[in-house]
């Protein structure tokens, strides 16, 4: 008997993180043509291992807070340290993901990359950044050329993907952290992207009626994005009177921003997800998933922040 569905209809979903859905198996495949580097075998959805421990994910989330707070404030060797460690767990995190699709990344160097960029943004600004942005993919080029050349171009790809989207927009956040009042400014990003998230969750639970996205995250609804701009609004407003001592607007300007940056980081690496058939990049922190699945949102919104800031300071 043919089958009814069209040959892209999203498949049943079994629910996720943060009240995410994905599909039982990786979407996209029927029909689809291997490429260098793929194998058939591998094209399959990887189970679920970071499990769902409320406990455990307080604790984490207490650990991780305390952390950031005294890199931030008491000691920034540990503001960076932390940003290195999560940039290279988070192209490691990546690179291993991107298994499930065949494409296999020199994982050595690429995390070599990864945690070095945010060292070098700390220690050397811009410029060290982006010397070490190019020191680190040209070690990968090198690496990946002088080993097996199946798929070479696939796996050079993948780390350039992985490198940009993880090591080099965190890194962002240590040149805002050395600008005028950095480490307010640094934690008021933060504080806008985790708000907007926790916001959006609490309220779509209650309302969420409408999909956003329905093929990228099903779960995520209008009315908790209508959440997540009002309480970030809020958050942004409190922040820039009682930490940086701007006007309240930019504070709200600045929340509106970010509530799009943040949504936009999670929309793309729920994209990733669905498209590699997994529910979390890893299982590192229990109750959380991996760490990519904790700093998606952040990795936009950095950037997004420092650019506002900027413009802020410009203008003043």
């Amino acid at each position: 008997m043919p089958d009814p569905r069209p040959p892209h209809q999203e498949l049943k979903a079994s629910p996720g993180p943060a009240g995410e859905a994905f599909p039982s198996r990786a979407p996209g495949t029927r029909g689809a043509a291997p490429g260098p580097g793929h194998h058939r075998e591998r094209r399959h959805t990887a189970p679920s291992r970071a499990g769902r421990n409320l406990p455990a994910a307080v604790g984490v989330a207490v650990v991780l807070i305390g952390t950031l707070l005294v890199g931030l404030f008491v000691q920034p060797v540990v503001l960076a340290l932390l940003a290195g460690t999560a940039a290279g767990i988070g192209v490691w995190e990546v690179g291993r993901s991107l298994r499930y699709r065949g494409i296999s990344i020199p994982r050595v160097p690429a995390v070599t990359a990864g945690v070095l960029m945010p060292l070098a943004a700390f220690a050397g600004g811009g410029e060290a950044l982006m010397m070490a942005v190019v020191v680190g993919l040209t070690l990968v080029i090198v690496w990946r050329a002088l080993g097996d050349r199946d798929g070479m171009i696939l796996s050079i790809m993948g780390s350039v993907f992985a490198l940009v989207w993880v090591g080099f927009l965190l890194s962002i956040a240590l040149l805002l952290y050395h600008t005028d009042t950095g480490a307010l400014k640094v934690l008021t990003v933060i504080l806008l992207a985790v708000g907007s998230d926790t916001c959006g969750y609490a309220v779509g639970v209650v309302w969420g009626r409408h999909p956003m996205a329905p093929r990228i995250s099903p779960k995520k609804s209008w009315e908790g994005f209508a959440g997540s701009l009002g309480g970030s609004v809020v958050i942004g407003i409190l922040c820039a009177v009682l930490l940086l001592d701007h006007a309240w607007w930019e504070g709200a300007v600045l929340a509106v921003a970010l509530v799009l940056a943040a949504t936009l980081g999670d929309f793309s690496e729920s994209m990733v997800k669905r498209e590699l058939g997994i529910k979390d990049m890893g299982t590192l922190l229990p109750g959380h998933g991996g760490v990519m699945d904790r700093i998606d949102s952040i990795l936009f919104a950095v950037p997004a922040g420092y650019l506002l800031f900027e413009l802020f300071a410009t203008s003043a």
